[in-house]
């Protein structure tokens, strides 16, 4: 048990991933907690659904995508082409409204992350949490990308599509796209969005749960519940 707490308090403060352990010190402050093996393997496991079920509230809301620059949708690069030219012929207007769709589309995706991240956090092991530990900061959300990008990108794409049409986007994009294409002497495009999109909203995603994973390590005020005091609280 005693194994088991160093894990949880190595992992919840952020102190065992770069340094060199004082293992005496941490063993001393093990044997005067009152956590018990159960309560720290909750409090890891709490921590861990706070900061990704608050990445996921966040990309999910309006403007969760659109508003934030460091996750916004842009107009798919590999035709970037085809937004300059667009815009170079006065459907600027245009090119804007496609992508707000495609970054609605997104953050309607998105509400389908939280539940499927709380399931693979469930399923953590201790061995996932030595990983954890001997990770970088953001280790908790590349745990989480590994064992949940399959599921996500299963249930986000026939969400994207849909949410692609609900918005127009799709409407918005193929109008573009076959525009484009009728303007003489220019390489045709295929007008497909749905991977495009869908890889770009997991992106967001994770990047956002990787901002609360380091901010629940580094800042005690986003350690909001009693259990997680409690952990951290045993570790000073």
């Amino acid at each position: 048990m005693k194994q088991l707490v160093i894990i949880i308090a190595l992992v919840l403060t952020g102190t065992g991933v770069t340094a060199q352990i004082n293992l005496n010190k941490i063993k001393q402050a093990v044997t005067q907690s009152s956590l018990s093996g159960e309560e720290a393997g909750a409090g890891l496991k709490e921590a861990l659904i706070l900061g990704a079920a608050k990445g996921s509230d966040l990309v999910s809301q309006v403007d969760g995508y659109y508003q934030n620059p460091q996750i916004k949708i842009p107009f798919p690069p590999e035709v970037r082409n085809v937004e300059t030219k667009l815009r170079q012929i006065g459907m600027g207007a245009e090119v804007d409204k496609f992508v707000l769709a495609l970054n609605r589309a997104a953050e309607d995706a998105a509400k389908e992350a939280k539940p499927v991240f709380v399931s693979a956090i469930k399923q953590m092991t201790i061995q996932d949490a030595f990983g954890i530990l001997k990770g970088q900061p953001d280790a908790a959300t590349q745990y989480l990308k590994k064992t949940t990008s399959a599921e996500l990108t299963q249930k986000f794409k026939p969400i994207i599509q849909q949410s692609l049409a609900k918005v127009n986007a799709t409407q918005y994009y193929s109008s573009l796209v076959n525009t484009y294409n009728k303007i003489p002497l220019v390489k045709k495009v295929n007008p497909s969005l749905d991977d495009y999109a869908t890889t770009k909203a997991l992106d967001g995603l994770f990047l956002m749960v990787a901002q609360e994973e380091k901010n629940i390590r580094q800042n005690p005020q986003a350690r909001t519940t009693a259990l997680l005091k409690k952990v951290f609280a045993s570790q000073r």
